[in-house]
């Protein structure tokens, strides 16, 4: 046989027919989500680079099942309905096995239709407002009660906060979220009147009045804290409009759930020292694993880049899925998603992340304090807490569980023992 043909036969190798079968592929295709233009580009392209970075080092180890991952990466260009059809793209024209993306609630929110039509796999990285269970979607970020709920808790035991501002952007994440706290703190026995809640757009840059709401609400004495779901670069003025009127952390803390390390690296910090914020991970945790991480991180992606809770997130859920994939013998969705139930992996900052059946990960809380270097110093750290799908502070969720291995079901009625509904058209 010919040199020539030889090769031309090698070739073809990855894509012959057998009785109607083709022959694997040559490469496991890795769909990768993450808007790369727009306004969630900044924290949207770590995330890619932080998937092109596992990936190149597991093919480093031989890849999985003896192939080489592909990465596809694609840009919903933070663009919401985009993220629908770029999520079909990947799915039929790319035929990725597996996809890590999103950020938004309302990203995440586009794509849930289209992966669970095609019976596709998504791996969720972010903090999110809870109230969900697909079957095609592993919560690798924090439900509520691995969050929000803590650092309310924190607020109320160590801080010894008595009336509280709940601050937030408008969509999705902040009203949700913020919905389920108000419940919660009047449970805990906080009046309605103690309780001042805000919503602003994205973009809002005048935080004078809302400054001064927050302010007032103090002035009978009592302990004021801000809860802020507040997003993206709206973060800066508020801040900034809380030190011109003399506030410190001091006076009226706040704790954020959108404020991490990446967006600090850019900022001035001097109005911010003080403040808290609640995540699963800070880049400042003391552990060999995060030590390494953070090693390979700067290697790939440059020495000034900073790690965070996302990050972190996309790391265990990867590693659970190679990990999942290897147990299943295949990429197919069905066997890899049964063999996530179960899956653990250890967190950087110590202990061991587990997959529940319900899609959501074990994890610890972890609340820090905010560094005039933008760096975080934790000041609370929890054990391991499994994230909870359906929250247990609103009458209508503490019914409802998610249960896809025993129950086959994201939405079941406890008590009424019934699957309410399996798609996630909630």
């Amino acid at each position: 046989m010919s040199h020539f043909l030889k090769t031309l036969l090698g070739a073809a190798a990855g894509t012959l027919m057998l009785g109607g079968t083709a022959i694997a592929q040559d490469t496991i295709k890795v769909g990768v989500l993450h808007s790369l233009s727009g306004t969630m580009a900044i924290s949207e392209t770590t995330l890619k680079d932080t998937m092109l970075m596992l990936i190149e080092e597991q093919n480093k180890k031989g890849g999985v099942l003896g192939k080489q991952l592909e990465a596809v990466v694609v840009d919903p260009a933070s663009d919401w309905p985009l993220f629908a059809e770029k999520a079909r793209e990947l799915l039929t024209v790319s035929e990725v096995d597996v996809m890590f993306g999103c950020w938004t609630s309302v990203s995440r929110k586009s794509v849930l239709p289209v992966i669970e039509e095609l019976n596709g796999l998504l791996f969720y990285p972010v903090q999110y407002e809870g109230e969900e269970s697909s079957k095609n979607v592993f919560y690798t970020g924090a439900a509520p009660n691995q969050q929000a709920i803590p650092a309310t808790d924190y607020f109320l035991e160590e801080l010894g906060v008595e009336k509280f501002a709940l601050l937030g952007t408008d969509y999705v994440y902040p009203r949700t979220t913020n919905n389920i706290l108000e419940s919660y703190l009047k449970e805990k026995g906080v009046a309605e009147d103690d309780i001042f809640v805000n919503y602003t757009p994205f973009g809002h840059s005048d935080w004078s009045k809302i400054v001064a709401d927050v302010v007032a609400l103090g002035a009978d004495g009592k302990k004021v804290g801000v809860i802020s779901t507040i997003n993206g670069d709206a973060n800066i003025g508020f801040y900034k409009e809380l030190a011109a009127a003399g506030i410190s952390a001091d006076d009226i803390p706040v704790v954020a759930f959108s404020v991490g390390e990446e967006e600090l690296s850019g900022l001035d910090t001097s109005n911010l020292v003080g403040h808290l914020a609640a995540w699963n991970y800070f880049q400042s945790a003391d552990s060999e694993a995060n030590g390494e991480f953070i090693e390979q991180w700067k290697a790939f992606a440059g020495e000034n880049r900073v790690t965070n809770d996302p990050m972190e997130a996309t790391y265990i859920g990867f590693n659970m899925w190679v990990q999942a994939v290897e147990e299943a013998g295949t990429t197919d969705v069905d066997p890899v998603r049964e063999a996530m139930w179960g899956q653990e992996f250890p967190n950087l900052t110590g202990g061991t992340a587990v997959m529940g059946t319900d899609h959501h990960l074990s994890k610890p809380v972890l609340i820090g304090e905010i560094m005039d270097d933008g760096q975080f110093d934790i000041i609370s750290q929890t054990e391991e807490v499994a994230g909870d799908a359906w929250t247990d502070f609103l009458p209508e969720s503490a019914v409802l569980k998610s249960d896809w291995k025993e129950l086959e079901c994201g939405m079941y009625n406890t008590s009424t023992s019934t699957c309410v509904q399996v798609q996630s058209n909630y």
